[in-house]
């Protein structure tokens, strides 16, 4: 599917996210980029996994900061709380979801299906979590993978984290194994993917992590005082590696990474295979230009394009 045929009349990519934003902070730093893409038209962000109200309140709070409250927020299905994976509850214990002024579907799972079944043109759904509100979609909505264009990060096909050459049954795959099942055997129009292969390499280390710190823009600094709540005290001079930024980038472009079309399984002990007798996918196996990745990213959370 060319990016032409993605787009709307205003020329944009409609897309939603779904996304475990508040575990690892990587998914604050892709909400933020994907808020600071003009190539892409948000119409709603789902929060999935774990305590999904907990993650609508820090999407909330956000889009507020953003000044975004166009865009609704959807709360996906709710699996009760992960101890341990809500790291960012600092940040918004003062936060209450009933002051968004926006629209909050308790739904969001219908919100989705009603989003991609009404749209006049292709939605990019952009995955950055665990896939159980998708499953769930697909099961109340199976035409939905046709008018869906799938991208997220998932796996470890060939590497692991940092180029590591143990692949491992990556976390967004293996927290719920038969939903990421289901949906890599759906049907989309188009399927991509940024395995640990990839998205496991970016880090912003240097200047170009002291530009993010010093940026005086607004979602900026939300991004930094998360970082550093996440942190816990740790030392506070490079990001975590930030996965989720990787499909963001992947819902617009593809030319700064090294595509190849292959077919992947995702096997009962949640690791990610090649089978070339699986669905077939387009996945970014290495970077051609990791350096310039970087830097697109930094620009876009420091308020340029």
């Amino acid at each position: 599917m060319s990016h032409d045929k993605k787009r709307n009349p205003a020329g944009k990519i409609p897309v939603i996210l779904d996304t475990d934003i508040g575990g690892d902070i990587d998914d604050t730093w892709a909400l933020v980029m994907l808020l600071k893409s003009p190539e892409l038209d948000v119409k709603l962000v789902v929060g999935d996994t774990g305590d999904t109200s907990y993650r609508a309140q820090l999407i909330a709070h956000l889009l507020e900061i953003a000044k975004r409250t166009d865009i609704p927020i959807g709360i996906g299905i709710n699996q009760g709380a992960e101890p341990g994976r809500e790291n960012q509850k600092p940040w918004v214990k003062d936060y209450q979801l009933g002051r968004y002024p926006g629209t909050i579907h308790a739904d969001g799972v219908q919100a989705m299906i009603n989003v991609i079944m009404g749209s006049p043109c292709p939605v990019t759904l952009v995955c950055i979590g665990p896939v159980s509100n998708i499953a769930e979609a697909l099961r109340r909505e199976p035409r939905i993978a046709a008018k869906c264009r799938f991208v997220g990060m998932f796996g470890s096909v060939s590497r692991g984290h940092g180029g590591s050459p143990t692949v491992i049954a990556e976390f967004n795959v293996v927290k719920d194994i038969k939903a990421c099942q289901a949906v890599f055997t759906a049907p989309w129009a188009e399927m991509v993917i940024t395995p640990l292969d990839t998205c496991g390499m970016v880090r912003l280390t240097g200047e170009k992590y002291q530009a993010v710190c010093r940026a005086s823009d607004p979602l900026a600094r939300a991004v930094i005082e998360n970082y550093r709540i996440w942190l816990k005290g740790h030392p506070d001079e490079q990001s975590s590696i930030l996965f989720d930024t990787v499909a963001i980038y992947l819902a617009f472009a593809e030319d700064l990474l090294v595509m190849e079309n292959l077919g992947i399984r995702v096997t009962d002990d949640g690791f990610t295979r090649i089978d070339d007798t699986a669905r077939r996918m387009r996945v970014a196996m290495e970077w051609e230009n990791l350096g310039a990745f970087e830097d697109l990213l930094v620009r876009r959370l420091t308020g340029g394009v």
